[in-house]
């Protein structure tokens, strides 16, 4: 689901939900020590005071606390601090950072980057997926747009720089001129320092990389297609003219942890912001069990806090107006009925097989309350191979890319299925696609493309797939809704988030299961393990939900 990702998209709270922050940051050359740093959740109806007394007599020290949503960081000493916290009666239990065991996986991103994975079988200099002509330069490689004819609801709608949209991402490159004139540098912030572990050497003393930088590259890929502008220059998103915020609550390497992602969830509700993107999952667990008889006790009371806590600060963001949107996860399967999990604790011990029971099991944040999920179409309509799917979670669709797309033409494996968005130089530069000069390699010319303003500034744009880029489409539109119906309000302007979500259910453009209702993935070179049953009907049904979101329908039918 996120950048190096998602895995969520393929964007982690690592077994650690620990959860570093300035001034408990060690240095890369930093010796051991035996003090440990923790997340730990207060029970429901437990006030700060009695939760803090807890934690003291556990054996532990507050150092920052979230009193929204009964959360504290705490370091401890004691080798037995989380099981003393499980067995509290005011206290759900502590998340531990720890250190890594084994190699963070090297599939991270195989999702997104396909089309690089399988570079042998790329036809890149191959364009059929059009987007809207006319408009921005790249605009034409953006099918996504026309798909969702975002490009017709412009000309009513453009989205208001009073409708602030957050990216809950690994950042934003503010640099890129899409993106600097909708950015909002006062409402961002960084609730993610980086981990020297996982994220290599901090780039600042204080390892808090300063808003409107992105390590990743995920979380500007994402903001551009929600809001980059129209601005003749490079791409335009679903909604152009909204105010675009940072919440960067996820590592550079692409995991998204516990309490940088609740505490930027509380941010959001509390600064008024309209709309919140979130594609990826909480690491370090791709479900959250509370009971899960393969996992040990300490891993059970882990995962019983981050689940209460996710809930906690999805209400909170909710209730204070934030519409709530999420990727549906890039693991192909239904999430009603989920597979055995192979890929958890994705940080700290070595992974292992895990039977999911669904009904006490959460892929988190898109099976927590209030979030529209989305799932992931290719140019075609077709749901993406990789895109999670069915009727229990899933909201609606949108465009999300699918390099497979098009099996028996022209377009079968091209680079343009994809999804265009910007991303930050310095991470292409780092990838080999981009030299030291700033010039696209020979060899990246397919998918990297390089735009230049009159005085000099340039910005980067490159393809990427995924439940992660089928959701900023879906918060583009959610965007277009608030910016079209909504009002003034004491803090400020906004619309009611469950009205927004009714209105884009009802604008969706209804798609019926495709037939036969069994879709496999065979010629496309998938195994069986890709194949994937539609169930419901019409107007609802588990590979599209309510419909593959209409900018257009959303702005111009009444509510």
């Amino acid at each position: 689901m996120v950048s190096k990702r998602f895995t969520a998209g393929g964007v982690a709270i690592a077994a650690a939900l620990a959860l570093t922050v300035t001034g408990l940051v060690a240095p890369a050359n930093a010796g051991p020590t035996s003090t440990r740093t923790f997340t730990v959740v207060a029970k429901d109806g437990v006030s700060a005071s009695t939760a803090i007394a807890a934690i003291k007599a556990a054996g532990g020290t507050v150092v920052s606390r979230t009193d929204n949503v009964g959360m504290f960081r705490v370091v401890s000493n004691r080798t037995d601090f989380a099981s003393r916290v499980a067995a509290s009666g005011s206290l759900v239990g502590a998340a531990q950072r720890k250190a890594v065991g084994y190699a963070p996986r090297a599939d991270l991103d195989k999702v997104e980057r396909e089309n690089l994975a399988t570079a042998a079988k790329t036809k890149g200099g191959i364009e059929l997926a059009k987007g809207p002509s006319g408009l921005d330069p790249l605009d034409d490689k953006l099918w996504g747009l026309s798909m969702i004819h975002a490009d017709r609801a412009r000309a009513v709608e453009d989205g208001s720089s009073a409708v602030t949209v957050g990216i809950l991402d690994t950042g934003v490159d503010a640099s890129n001129p899409d993106l600097a004139g909708n950015f909002s540098w006062s409402l961002s912030k960084n609730f993610a320092p980086d981990m020297t572990d996982i994220d290599g050497a901090c780039e600042v003393a204080s390892c808090l990389d300063p808003v409107g930088t992105d390590d990743g590259g995920h979380g500007t890929h994402v903001a551009g297609t929600v809001g980059a502008a129209a601005n003749g220059f490079g791409v335009s998103g679903v909604a152009p003219g909204v105010t675009l915020v940072e919440l960067k609550g996820g590592q550079d390497s692409g995991y998204f942890f516990l309490d940088p992602v609740v505490n930027a969830l509380v941010h959001a509700g509390d600064k008024g912001l309209d709309v919140v993107n979130m594609s990826f999952y909480v690491d370090p667990w791709l479900y959250n069990c509370a009971n899960n008889p393969t996992d040990s006790p300490e891993a059970r009371a882990e995962q019983r806090a981050i689940i209460t806590a996710m809930k906690r600060a999805l209400n909170y963001a909710h209730d204070h107006g934030v519409t709530l949107v999420g990727a549906l996860g890039n693991n192909h399967e239904d999430l009603g009925k989920p597979r055995v999990d192979t890929s958890s604790p994705d940080y700290g011990p070595a992974p292992y097989h895990r039977p999911i029971d669904n009904d006490t099991c959460l892929d988190l944040p898109v099976e927590g309350p209030h979030v529209i999920g989305v799932s992931s179409v290719g140019p075609s309509g077709r749901k993406a191979d990789y895109s999670n799917y069915g009727t229990e979670q899933i909201s609606v669709a949108a465009p999300g890319g699918w390099f497979r797309d098009g099996y028996g033409t022209d377009a079968y494996r091209t680079d343009a299925n994809m999804i265009l968005s910007s991303y930050p130089k310095r991470v292409l530069q780092e990838e080999g696609s981009v030299d030291e000069n700033g010039n696209i390699v020979p060899e990246a010319q397919t998918f990297v493309f390089k735009q230049c303003t009159a005085t000099g500034v340039c910005g980067y744009y490159t393809y990427l797939q995924g439940t992660s880029m089928a959701s900023p489409h879906a918060a583009g539109v959610a965007s277009l809704i608030v910016s079209r119906f909504g009002s003034a309000t004491q803090g400020g302007f906004g619309l009611a988030p469950d009205a927004v979500e009714s209105h884009l259910y009802a604008t969706a453009d209804e798609h019926a299961c495709p037939q036969p209702r069994m879709q496999t993935y065979q010629r496309e070179d998938r195994s069986g393990q890709f194949n994937a049953y539609c169930e419901g009907g019409e107007e609802f049904n588990g590979f599209y939900g309510y419909g593959i979101v209409d900018a257009y329908a959303a702005v111009t039918t009444p509510m």
